[in-house]
């Protein structure tokens, strides 16, 4: 059935019912998308905004309701027809190939939606390198032939992600999804990506663009969206609301945005760990600093300043060239993992799903990883029964919603795997804990439930290394801050004589 499209919004979602297996997903979500307008999708993990993108992109039916795109309904799209409507979306898992091209990925849905879902047995080269430049020169990537030539599995994360924003934009898409598009990305990438946005909606496109990061959502500007409990709670205008009032309509409670951090928990004379010229070669050099018993040390710094490979040294993943690490005054070696664990250094890796979890695996399972060896008994079998204490005692104190420790982690949301992992860590009761991007991709309830923890923690006297780039989670949560440049810790600084604006100056000055 066809409407007046003089008249007609790009896009409506009207009267989205979707449940599994009892549980709502959604209920009766109502929206409405116009041309050339940014669209903010706020909510907490477990709120409905997955399951919302899937329809939208034809991954999945709704079971009442229907799509209306440019004045034509459909009950339910498939994804194909979705690309051919001008749907693109950008999953936070990139759905890129790693064993094919730049230039491939970038052709792909273009492809894809020109011959009805199969691939020829040949790219026009000429066209896709002409396709490719255009649109990684949109996202402020290099364009030449040898970079379009790199095969996926050899580039950074937060290269993979620009490079998936530059294949919306080479499909031409209309409306684009993205769904956590800046979260391995660099302040300056997101600067770049901001402006990559203002030009999508010069040109008439809509974006959908789904985040946990508020500060990033004000500074681009456009409307609101925000779900609880699978329902629509709030849409208008993003200027019109304060980020207090957004996090109570997520979460349904107030969550504080002053500084979690009252009290300093530093004692000069209590040195827990002293790291002294610590050196990795073409990764860092020459780092030096001591963590105070029951302190947060924040280090912060550009993608490639050498914070992630320090905290990777430190934990024994990548071990250190050169230097000393001493722990509560004894020199230790840190050249494997399990090297840091025997030295109870517990460390929390910035990719959980990868590095981290086993996500088809028993949350029990997940949790007792760090400690088996302790809790097999004298015929070299694990100790259910202490086993099962274990993990239900640490989903207890982490508040890890989940019927039953017997429940694969896969089945949480991220902020629940993520103190999942945690609880891994704390069960080795560590002197100092690392914690590389404790809360990316975890919603603002969760955030508010791991930085109490951390709070907690550094109560009890452990030492924590908090290695981030959120720049409101370093000053809230942190006594001192580190700014590596290039490799080297340039400047330190309090965190409580230190506002974002200074912070965020001092990130991207060449100089400290």
């Amino acid at each position: 059935m066809q409407v007046n499209m003089s008249q007609a919004p790009l896009l409506e979602v009207v009267d989205i019912h979707k449940h599994f297996t009892g549980v709502y997903a959604l209920r009766g979500v109502s929206l409405q998308f116009e041309r050339g307008q940014i669209y903010h999708l706020l909510g907490e993990n477990g709120c409905g905004k997955s399951t919302l993108i899937k329809i939208i992109s034809g991954a999945q039916p709704p079971d009442q309701g229907e799509l209306v795109i440019e004045g034509t309904r459909h009950a339910r799209l498939s994804p194909l027809e979705a690309l051919a409507a001008g749907v693109e979306t950008v999953y936070q898992d990139l759905s890129l190939l790693p064993n094919m091209s730049v230039a491939e990925n970038i052709g792909l849905t273009v492809e894809l939606a020109g011959h009805n879902g199969r691939l020829t047995r040949t790219f026009d080269r000429k066209a896709l390198a002409q396709t490719a430049a255009r649109a990684l020169g949109a996202v402020g990537l290099p364009g030449d032939a040898e970079f379009q030539r790199t095969l996926i599995e050899q580039l950074p994360l937060a290269t993979r992600q620009l490079i998936a924003i530059a294949r919306a934009i080479a499909s031409e898409a209309r409306f684009v999804i993205m769904d956590e598009p800046t979260t391995s990305l660099t302040q300056k990438e997101v600067d770049n990506l901001i402006a990559v946005l203002a030009k999508l909606r010069a040109e008439g496109v809509a974006v959908l663009f789904v985040s946990h990061k508020l500060d990033e959502c004000f500074t681009i500007g456009g409307e609101v969206i925000v779900l609880r409990d699978g329902q629509k709670m709030a849409q208008g205008p993003i200027a019109n609301f304060t980020k207090a009032q957004i996090s109570e309509l997520m979460t349904g409670k107030h969550l504080s945005t002053e500084r979690y951090r009252q009290v300093a928990g530093t004692d000069a004379h209590d040195v827990i760990l002293d790291v002294k010229a610590l050196s990795r070669r073409n990764q860092f050099a020459d780092v030096s600093f001591s963590l105070y018993r029951g302190e947060i040390l924040g280090v912060t710094g550009l993608l490639d300043s050498g914070r992630n490979e320090l905290a990777r040294a430190l934990a024994g993943v990548s071990p250190a060239d050169a230097g000393t690490v001493t722990l509560d005054g004894n020199l230790v070696r840190l050249r494997t993992p399990s090297d840091a664990k025997a030295q109870r250094i517990g460390y929390v890796p910035e990719d959980r799903l990868n590095e981290g979890l086993f996500l088809d695996k028993p949350i029990r399972d997940n949790v007792i990883t760090a400690m088996i060896s302790t809790l097999r008994d004298r015929f070299a079998q694990i100790d259910r029964r202490r086993a099962q204490e274990l993990a239900e005692r640490t989903v207890r104190d982490l508040q890890i919603a989940t019927p039953d420790v017997d429940k694969p982690v896969q089945s949480l949301s991220g902020g629940n795997q993520q103190r999942v992992l945690i609880g891994r860590w704390l069960a080795i009761d560590p002197r100092v804990l690392i914690l590389h991007g404790p809360t990316v991709g975890v919603d603002v309830g969760s955030k508010d439930i791991i930085y109490r923890i951390m709070q907690r923690l550094s109560e009890q006297g452990i030492g924590i290394i908090l290695i981030s780039d959120d720049l409101p989670e370093l000053l809230q949560n942190c006594d001192r801050i580190l700014m590596m440049k290039k490799g080297r810790v340039a400047a330190q600084y309090r965190a409580d004589q230190l506002d974002e604006a200074g912070l965020y100056h001092a990130l991207l000055s060449e100089a400290a």
